[in-house]
């Protein structure tokens, strides 16, 4: 009797668990529609492609048209550009460095720069690679000069450090091109090969790229309905001209949800404090939503944004990206992220 009674409590657990995994997915399908459809509500928002990430499943779904008026939902091939989410696989390839003992996060930048640089420094201290991670280098938001790379260093002879680095925080697009630059000396590869060598093959993510044809994109749009150029790299690409799709993604938020990666461990560490509830590590900006450790960047170009979001401690990420771009578009979306959040924790 024995036997048959814990063979049937045995099926009764095995059918619970079965149920509360069906009830996982849908409660995570349905705070997806939620949000999805409470955003769209304003006509400005043309779609949107939502990935989730919990516990070692994903989910991707997709609303609206891409093209106003010809009814093309996104897919999972849907090509975004990413903005300044760029930055955080930046900070990765980064980390990389530190723990290859190829960089120190203490050294002074001019270390690998081909000139002096005189002017990157503050009273005798120097700008070093942890304040280009941090935005505390007092560099310019944009490159002085940033038509190519060969220019690029002739801004660098223009800035005007004005206090000393490590100080205060500035965002900056033009310090992440310079750790680039750096990444590229001293693993002597392209940093687009390093990119492909230890982040998208070692996940396969086969359709994340930088591109020179610019057709592949999905196209967006300002909050007047009017279609917005596509960026265009001039630089490295360590701040901004990654493009990817929502499945991708879900691919690069599991990485960083394994906390037995060395990299990734690296990379989440907080370098900064930027006040008493935001500090900043290698480009991830890490916070508190409520009691919960979060890690997110925000990505934003001329005609979309997009919003990247972990949560350690219940192994999810979120993904939220919309073909739109006016004053107000990333405070929407990241709703968007901490409202699913809430709902499937």
């Amino acid at each position: 009797m024995k036997p048959l009674i814990s063979i049937l409590l045995l099926i009764s657990i095995l059918g619970c668990e079965r149920v509360q995994t069906d009830n996982h997915e849908i409660t995570i399908e349905s705070a997806i529609d939620h949000y999805a459809d409470k955003l769209l509500k304003d006509s400005r928002f043309h779609s949107v492609s939502i990935g989730v990430y919990k516990g070692g499943e994903s989910l991707t779904k997709h609303y609206g048209e891409l093209e106003i008026g010809k009814g093309n939902a996104p897919t999972d091939q849907s090509f975004y550009e990413l903005g300044s989410v760029t930055k955080i696989f930046t900070g990765m390839l980064a980390a990389k460095a530190v723990l290859d003992k190829k960089i120190g996060l203490d050294d002074d930048v001019r270390k690998y720069l081909h000139k002096d640089y005189p002017n990157l420094e503050f009273n005798g201290s120097p700008v070093r690679i942890k304040h280009l991670l941090t935005h505390t280098s007092n560099f310019p938001n944009f490159p002085i000069k940033g038509d190519n790379k060969a220019v690029y260093f002739e801004g660098l002879d223009e800035i005007d450090i004005t206090s000393e680095p490590g100080s205060e925080y500035f965002y900056s697009n033009t310090a992440p091109e310079l750790t680039a630059f750096i990444l590229e000396t001293v693993y002597e590869k392209p940093y687009d090969d390093l990119l492909q060598e230890f982040i998208l093959n070692a996940q396969n993510m086969n359709d994340t790229a930088f591109v020179s044809d610019i057709v592949q994109l999905v196209k967006g749009y300002n909050g007047d309905g009017e279609l917005m150029p596509n960026f265009e790299r001039k630089l490295w690409g360590g701040a901004v001209g990654l493009n990817s799709t929502a499945s991708d993604l879900l691919k690069f938020i599991k990485l960083q949800l394994d906390d037995s990666n060395d990299v990734v461990s690296e990379s989440h560490k907080n370098l900064f404090q930027i006040n008493k509830s935001l500090s900043v590590g290698y480009h991830w900006y890490i916070s508190k939503e409520g009691n919960t450790l979060r890690y997110s960047h925000h990505g934003g170009i001329y005609g979309m944004q997009n919003w990247l979001v972990i949560y350690p401690e219940y192994d999810i990420g979120i993904s939220v990206i919309s073909n739109a771009s006016f004053d107000g578009v990333g405070d929407s979306l990241e709703k968007v992220a901490t409202g699913i959040f809430g709902r499937i924790k």
